[in-house]
């Protein structure tokens, strides 16, 4: 496998069902994509040219070839690398409402143990400077330099509405801009990825279980291990996101949804409008 090999990237965004779109896609015989995201040309791209094309296999050889790794959108330098090496592929970027994307994030980390309850102190951008919470939901300054480097034509822009609104339609746009045949949506594509309802082990509890992981790996679906987890997992308890954070989540996100709407030549209306609706 060549760069010249490699047709297209998926550039994110987090917590905007860019998974949905990569099982969508790697349901299909004539596409081919690794199942991890690489993360090669903005976390790693110090390992160099061979140790990236050894992620991709022979497999793709004659099929239509592509990766997802949502830190591109985020790292300043990604752009730039990836036009150097791969000057040839096309971009695909879903996004989804900041606001909600944010709050996605939060629920994510929390979830793992990774935050703690105190919302505001993560959320209220007159208290938190934090670039994976909030700043990563500022889309238009993230993909400027794709556009300047690559052009407006070779970037798909989606929004994570079209997965829940139109999954058939959404998918058909990937595949029009990809080059690739209509085709029907595999079965999975009515329902979630991930689910932040499903029950899960206390984060605390996790941390000192930790040891036991590759002990109990090997059992992980049988109906002892699943049996013997249902007793100690719970639903996880999310602060909620207050009509008044919502306010000021807008109102910090408002200039750039307006960018997004002047790059797209779409409305995003309905992303203004969601503390309204939300009250």
């Amino acid at each position: 496998m060549q760069f010249n090999d490699i047709d297209f990237v998926i550039i994110g965004a987090a917590k905007s069902a860019t998974t949905w779109l990569q099982t969508q896609l790697q349901s299909d015989p004539a596409v081919y994509m690794p199942d991890p995201e690489l993360h090669y040309f903005s976390r790693e791209y110090s390992r160099g040219p061979e140790w990236y094309l050894s992620q991709f296999s022979d497999e793709g050889l004659g099929k239509t070839v592509g990766e997802k790794s949502n830190s591109y959108l985020y790292e300043p330098e990604a752009a730039v690398r990836l036009h150097r090496d791969l000057p040839q592929v096309k971009l695909v970027a879903q996004l989804r409402n900041p606001v909600e994307r944010a709050y996605s994030s939060y629920c994510m980390l929390f979830r793992r143990g990774e935050v703690g309850a105190d919302i505001n102190s993560y959320l209220d951008p007159s208290v938190s400077e934090s670039m994976q919470l909030l700043g990563s939901g500022n889309f238009a300054s993230h993909l400027q330099p794709y556009i300047d480097l690559f052009g407006r034509e070779r970037l798909l822009l989606l929004s994570f509405d079209g997965v829940s609104a139109d999954p058939e339609t959404q998918m058909s746009r990937v595949r029009a801009h990809l080059g690739l045949p209509a085709r029907a949506l595999a079965p999975q594509g009515h329902g979630k990825v991930k689910d932040k309802t499903a029950p899960l082990v206390p984060a605390p509890l996790r941390k000192r279980l930790a040891w036991m992981k590759p002990i109990v790996r090997p059992l992980r679906g049988s109906p002892p291990f699943e049996a013997a987890r249902g007793l100690i997992a719970r639903k996880t308890q999310y602060p909620q996101l207050t009509d008044e954070l919502r306010k000021r989540l807008n109102e910090y996100y408002r200039p750039s949804i307006e960018a997004l709407e002047r790059i797209s030549g779409q409305s995003l209306s309905h992303w203004y409008q969601s503390a309204d609706r939300a009250g």
